[in-house]
């Protein structure tokens, strides 16, 4: 099997965005940054992955992507033949360069090795969910870090100001000697 970076890519970037759409869409430029990965290259494995209804995009303020199925329902494989990768060890797979013998029907003589071998990949990257990925890095202690702004209400800045005027003005009439007639008051101020 020939996994190259297109699916290693894709795969990880699937994980981030696991990781993380629980607090809304995910950007592919928080993906790049966080991985590593190029946006545009980000782009086009997203585009892919849409066309086979793994992922879901909104567009607009606090768009991105989301899952477009649970993640237990999304396996290795899903994502790795989304975006195009190649799931074969026989490297001859039709292409003419399997060298064999016209006695041989066309095969070379550890094709049906290569061909097993797929096999049991492709049976193994069906097996693990997106979901079984997830865990396992909550298990080793991934810290999220939410990286949206949250938004400060006006009215609960209000309350607060409110309430440290208060606070200062109970100090001050603390700090004030009690005055016992009206004109020790009217000196005081």
């Amino acid at each position: 099997m020939r996994l190259t970076t297109k699916g290693r890519f894709a795969v990880t970037a699937m994980i981030d965005l696991a990781l993380r759409e629980t607090h809304g869409p995910v950007t592919l430029a928080g993906i790049s940054q966080r991985q590593k990965i190029s946006l545009s290259y980000l782009e086009q494995l997203f585009g892919k992955l849409r066309r086979f209804n793994i992922v879901e995009s909104t567009r607009g303020p606090g768009g991105g992507y989301t899952l477009a199925r649970k993640s237990n329902e999304i396996s290795v494989a899903d994502i790795i033949v989304a975006v195009d990768e190649p799931i074969d060890a026989t490297q001859c797979g039709g292409k003419g360069n399997c060298h064999a013998d016209e006695d041989n029907h066309g095969r070379c003589m550890t094709h049906d090795l290569w061909t097993n071998l797929n096999a049991k990949m492709v049976e193994y990257l069906s097996s693990v969910s997106l979901r079984d990925l997830v865990q396992q890095q909550e298990g080793r202690g991934v810290v999220l870090h939410d990286l949206r702004p949250k938004k400060i209400r006006s009215d609960v800045i209000k309350a607060d100001k409110t309430a440290e005027v208060v606070a200062a003005k109970k100090e001050v009439i603390a700090k004030r000697p009690l005055v016992n007639s009206v004109f020790n008051l009217a000196q005081q101020n």
